[in-house]
């Protein structure tokens, strides 16, 4: 998938330097950014938006057709749903995942919050990214299992009651025809979960699903809990909003 290591100079302290004994297998290369246009051909596209990126995360998700074609992934639900509309500094998403056969009981739930970036690239012109940082629930987040459905149910939640998962962070880059993908950097992301120090996360949204891959790792960069063939293939189950 994608490594945005290469953005990494652009931000500078913005963004932070990930470890420099990162396994080389956590980081894959993102789309370069696209040169400058010459003047005798026609006119760039629009840049994406918030907005754009928003459209294609919300909705309802799953993998059921790669689980049917290989018993190594599970048929998951993937939930996400836009929240706290009124917030104007960024777009707060409810997320949820559980599998087919357990969907009262999700294994992950959390808050995502997404903002743009933008920076001078190396061309002159200034380039949007997306920021996607992730949020904690407070108390059991089970108590919140379904809330995609009806987001009022967090209505008397508010930013200030979530707790971010620092260094977790995913910087989106906009491509081609409509897509999105990023990853975390290096070993930033902690993890105590099955013997992990660390986790990765890459993804990829497009118009029909995204493709998301999370794995854990420990000390010595050994991965230990998560797909191990490549990440989940989501499809889109509801119509883009």
């Amino acid at each position: 998938m994608i490594n945005i290591l290469a953005l990494l100079a652009a931000f500078g302290p913005m963004w932070g330097q990930p470890a420099s004994d990162s396994p080389a297998s956590i980081a894959p290369t993102p789309p370069s950014m696209p040169p400058s246009t010459p003047p005798s051909t026609p006119p760039a596209s629009q840049p994406a938006t918030i907005d754009d990126l928003i459209t294609l995360m919300t909705g309802s998700f799953t993998s059921q057709r790669q689980a049917a074609g290989d018993p190594d992934f599970f048929d998951i639900r993937l939930h996400m749903t836009r929240i706290w509309p009124s917030e104007r500094n960024g777009a707060w998403l409810y997320v949820e995942q559980a599998r087919s056969d357990t969907l009262d009981k999700p294994y992950r739930q959390r808050i995502y919050f997404v903002t743009p970036m933008t920076f001078t690239g190396g061309d002159g012109l200034a380039h949007t990214v997306f920021r996607r940082e992730v949020w904690l629930l407070p108390g059991d987040p089970v108590a919140f299992a379904g809330a995609w459905a009806d987001p009022s149910r967090l209505d008397a939640l508010s930013p200030t009651s979530l707790s971010q998962k620092s260094g977790c962070e995913v910087l989106l880059v906009p491509g081609g025809g409509n897509t999105f993908a990023g990853s975390t950097l290096g070993r930033g992301c902690p993890s105590e979960r099955g013997g992990a120090t660390f986790t990765t996360s890459e993804v990829t949204i497009t118009s029909t699903g995204l493709e998301s891959w999370d794995r854990g790792f420990d000390a010595g960069g050994k991965q230990v809990w998560g797909a191990e063939k490549g990440g989940y293939l989501f499809l889109r189950e509801t119509p883009e909003k």
